[in-house]
């Protein structure tokens, strides 16, 4: 059996793993946990995964050349979710460790908190319970209907899909920017970025993250918006330009704003911006259900599954460099 190394903490394991996850995993493999209650990195993830074959590793756990460096018994290193940003692939193939990452489990989760986030914004409804909680009378403010109003989606993968399709049933008019995919159902319209966010009554960015889309909500695209719209984050903080995004709510066009990612740590709501009044956020739980982390779970127990049978695991992003697969007797 190989020797596994999980590398989330308590937490992390308990919100992004699980007991059955874990159960399967050790069904097909020798399994050691992070004990450290930290989240290991460089030398010290490599010296706590000694004698592993594989490290298995959320995302708060990178995978840098410091750590592939240390780690000779290094064959595989699983990352538990879609993101890879945080792993050196370069130094990972130049040591001939095989890298691969989970599928997108979560478009149900997050779509479902895109629509929360829209209606929320939408009625106040956060506002009043926290002016009640405080034994406060709310404000008493006119409201937003989602029916006829206009959708902009920024991207259109997995999740803009399911998105698109629910804003469909609830009447609202769907128009997506995406330079690479457009949508199939002609009900649904496609355009550039700026001419999307010229017609949006709200906007959900759903962008992947890369150096080409680093700020690409910037003061250009917030000022290109409505009057009185309202803007969704729910890809990554690195695609807004916060203090863009600050001048639009102060004086720009937006009526407010929500976000489950920032430029915090773990990718959260940077805490200045998410205190702003006209500021919903949430703390990057949108993939936070029990369906949506079960199922990248399971995807690396498959991944073990298949490197413990001699195959090339799903997932894998870089098999032509993983020398190292011939130890477990498959070829790279």
């Amino acid at each position: 059996m190989l020797s596994v190394f999980l590398a989330h903490t308590d937490e992390m394991f308990r919100n992004y793993y699980g007991s059955e996850a874990l159960a399967a995993l050790e069904r097909v493999a020798r399994v050691r946990r992070n004990t450290t209650g930290r989240h290991l990195a460089g030398r010290d993830l490599a010296e706590a995964a000694s004698g592993c074959a594989v490290i298995v590793s959320d995302r708060m756990t990178p995978g840098d050349a410091e750590t592939f460096a240390h780690a000779p018994d290094l064959v595989a290193f699983l990352r538990c979710a879609v993101d890879i940003r945080t792993i050196d692939l370069a130094a990972a193939s130049a040591a001939g460790v095989l890298v691969t990452r989970a599928t997108p489990g979560f478009a149900d989760s997050v779509a479902e908190l895109a629509v929360g986030m829209m209606v929320d914004l939408a009625r106040g409804i956060g506002r009043a319970t926290a002016a009640y909680h405080c034994g406060e009378m709310p404000e008493i403010r006119m409201g937003r209907q989602l029916a006829g109003a206009t959708l902009g989606i920024l991207g259109y993968g997995v999740i803009g899909r399911r998105l698109a399709a629910i804003a469909r049933a609830m009447r609202m008019r769907v128009v997506v920017a995406d330079p690479y995919v457009a949508p199939d159902d002609p009900a649904i319209g496609h355009a550039a970025l700026h001419d999307v966010l010229a017609q949006s009554d709200f906007v959900v960015c759903l962008v992947v993250a890369n150096d080409q889309t680093e700020n690409l909500l910037d003061a250009r695209a917030f000022a290109a918006m409505k009057r009185g719209a309202f803007f969704v984050n729910l890809a990554r903080g690195n695609l807004v330009d916060e203090g863009a995004l600050l001048g639009a709510l102060d004086a720009g066009p937006l009526a407010g704003a929500a976000m489950d990612v920032g430029r915090a740590p773990d990718q959260m709501p940077t805490p200045a911006l998410a205190a702003h009044p006209k500021v919903i956020a949430t703390p990057h739980i949108g993939g936070l259900t029990p369906q949506a982390a079960q199922h990248q779970a399971f995807d690396t127990v498959r991944q073990v599954e298949a490197l413990a049978r001699g195959r090339i695991p799903p997932g894998a992003v870089n098999p032509e460099a993983a020398h190292r697969l011939k130890r477990i007797g498959i070829a790279a």
